[in-house]
């Protein structure tokens, strides 16, 4: 199947979904089908949250904790907590992806316990994985976003089988031997993870502290607090992660000049984007843009 003919993203991110696998709460807060026809620059995913990416047709790149790794038709990469993970699409013949992001929760910690299922234990000792697909997730995939997109009648109870064995799929890759209900509030607040992340993912620009604490319905207090336990950083410092992240990836492309960059990342001068580069890469833009030629 060429890229090409992928015109549309499908996106479910408000499914309500969780159950529980073993002593382990389960839930599944985003599914996302879509040709990547712009870059993802580097972010990572808050505690107990994990990312399955599956590329059905197209190339490009991904950068797991800083390795670049060339993708194709039928890669499958996880992406578990804090692996700052970004995508580079190829633009002749974009990558199309699955994903599916999961969140795990536990009566007990830590997740990894006894009573737990040998796959799901085996999957939360796994922080990153990429190779290539060998047991068959494609029709997995399909009929999983055919369960989302229609919703017939034990929508619910097809959902967690298929997620179920997507777990199971996905560790038998890996090629290694080897509760508690959480309520709507809860469920509710597992979405926070999300938001945040894909704020400072796409909005890093602009985004101020107020705005990302109105979307989480939280005081600005209680934000700073979430993202320092969370994440381990304060506000400011994620954002200049964000910008910085982006303008890495923009760097790469020659056809954007250094002032240009700094107008998009929202900085108020060419001088002030050079400084903050400097600080957080410990060189200076011109000098990075140099290196990556080399």
């Amino acid at each position: 199947m060429k890229q090409t003919q992928i015109t549309t993203g499908k996106f479910y991110d408000k499914i309500d979904l969780s159950f529980s696998i073993g002593n382990v709460r389960c839930h599944a807060l985003k599914f996302s089908f879509e040709p990547l026809r712009r870059s993802f620059p580097s972010h990572s995913h808050s505690s107990n949250s994990w990312e399955i990416h599956y590329i059905s047709a197209g190339k490009g790149t991904v950068t797991l904790n800083h390795v670049p790794y060339q993708v194709r038709p039928s890669t499958l990469f996880i992406t578990g907590p804090h692996v700052e993970h970004s995508q580079l699409p190829d633009p002749e013949d974009p990558m199309v992806e699955y994903c599916v992001y999961l969140k795990f929760d536990s009566r007990n910690r830590p997740l990894i316990q006894e009573q737990n299922p040998d796959f799901l234990n085996r999957f939360f000792r796994t922080e990153q994985f990429l190779g290539q697909d060998r047991q068959n997730l494609r029709p997995l995939m399909e009929a999983l976003f055919s369960e989302l997109e229609h919703r017939q009648i034990g929508c619910r109870t097809v959902l967690e089988a298929l997620l179920c064995q997507l777990l199971v799929f996905t560790v038998r890759n890996l090629e290694m031997p080897r509760n508690q209900e959480t309520s709507p509030e809860s469920s509710l607040a597992d979405r926070n993870y999300l938001i945040i992340e894909e704020c400072f993912l796409y909005e890093y620009r602009d985004l101020t502290l107020e705005q990302l604490s109105s979307r989480l319905g939280l005081s600005q207090r209680q934000t700073e607090r979430l993202l320092q336990k969370h994440y381990g950083k304060t506000f400011l410092q994620k954002k200049f992660e964000a910008k910085m992240a982006a303008a890495r990836l923009l760097l790469k492309n020659p056809s954007h000049t250094i002032t240009d960059i700094s107008i998009q990342l929202g900085y108020s001068s060419v001088e002030h984007f050079s400084a903050a580069f400097r600080q957080y890469y410990g060189m200076s833009a011109r000098e990075w843009r140099k290196q990556g030629e080399n």
